[in-house]
């Protein structure tokens, strides 16, 4: 007969608890993205509750982009758009795009042909732009320098496939300052499947 002692039997009980609490719960699949030690400000957000079956990395509280850090999704239930809030200046509008693949070519060529605003790309892939807008002053070479405010903006916006459905991904039209959209590029880049397990 084998007698165990108090501690071994604890820590049988304890790995069984483990094992019998893994059921049902959403995990990443690593084929979808590879999240790096640069996400160590980042918490993962699971997106399948709202209807994406996803996880997302958010700021967390160490990034310091607002009063809240609690994420936010203001979402109908059965509809294809999502608003994903984390503090007051941290907006990324999600929208349900089904197999619409060239969502990015398609706001590129959208942006060439807003001739008000100057656009330079700061990130420029295939699936993910980030850019700087600028307005058009008419007649600002000669204005006197003293008049009106410089009207610049920075923007993100991005595709993720998940199973088969396109996702856009962007944020507000009004845009952000540049460190709130550098933040959303890393979330958006982080989007990935789950599955449940």
């Amino acid at each position: 007969m084998i007698k165990l002692s108090l501690l071994q039997a604890l820590s049988i009980i304890g790995i069984m608890m483990m094992f019998s609490s893994c059921e049902d719960v959403p995990v990443a699949n690593n084929e979808d993205a590879e999240i790096v030690d640069e996400y160590y400000d980042f918490q993962d957000f699971i997106l399948s509750s709202y209807d994406i079956p996803a996880i997302i990395s958010l700021p967390d509280e160490t990034a310091n982009i607002g009063a809240s850090t609690k994420p936010e999704v203001i979402h109908i239930q059965s509809d294809y758009k999502w608003d994903l809030k984390v503090g007051q200046n941290f907006k990324i509008h999600i929208e349900d795009c089904a197999e619409v693949a060239d969502l990015v070519k398609e706001k590129k060529e959208e942006l060439a042909d807003r001739t008000f605003y100057n656009i330079k790309y700061l990130i420029e892939d295939e699936d993910l732009i980030m850019y700087e807008r600028t307005l058009v002053v008419s007649g600002a070479e000669n204005a006197s320098p003293t008049v009106g405010i410089e009207h610049k903006s920075y923007h993100v916006y991005g595709q993720k496939k998940l199973g088969k459905i396109y996702y856009e991904l962007r944020s507000q039209e009004e845009g952000s300052d540049k460190t709130i959209i550098n933040l959303m590029v890393k979330s958006i880049r982080s989007l990935r499947t789950s599955e449940i397990k």
